[in-house]
């Protein structure tokens, strides 16, 4: 069994800066790729960035340079900082535990609750 929870999310300007925090808990973590995706109204939910089972980071290219997701062995944290954000990264922004299939992204098997992060122009 694997427990999210996100934390991190506001309201901020457009080029602003926002780093959400992710607590997981989870037997043997390693053995899954633990990443961050978002919903945008009216959108699927698509993968943003996460770190693999190799320990190696994987960004979406779309938001390459801007956002870093990155992991804390020590307090069973992954993070997602933010930088220059533009209204399109407007979303709900979830927090997963999961595998990959025949070499695609990271897919989420296991959720936490989400948390809104709005950016305004």
């Amino acid at each position: 069994q694997v427990q999210l929870q996100e934390s991190g999310g506001g309201s901020v300007n457009s080029g602003g800066s926002l780093r959400l925090s992710c607590a997981f808990s989870a037997r043997n973590y390693r053995r899954y790729c633990l990443g961050w995706f978002r919903q945008a109204p009216g959108k699927g939910r698509e993968w943003v960035a996460y770190v693999d089972s190799d320990g190696s980071s994987v960004t979406r290219e779309s938001v390459k340079g801007r956002f870093t997701c990155s992991i804390d062995d020590a307090k069973s944290t992954l993070y997602l900082q933010m930088t220059g954000l533009e209204p399109e990264d407007t979303a709900m922004y979830y927090c997963a535990a999961g595998s990959r299939r025949w070499g695609g992204p990271c897919e989420g098997n296991y959720w936490g609750q989400g948390t809104q992060v709005t950016v305004s122009s």
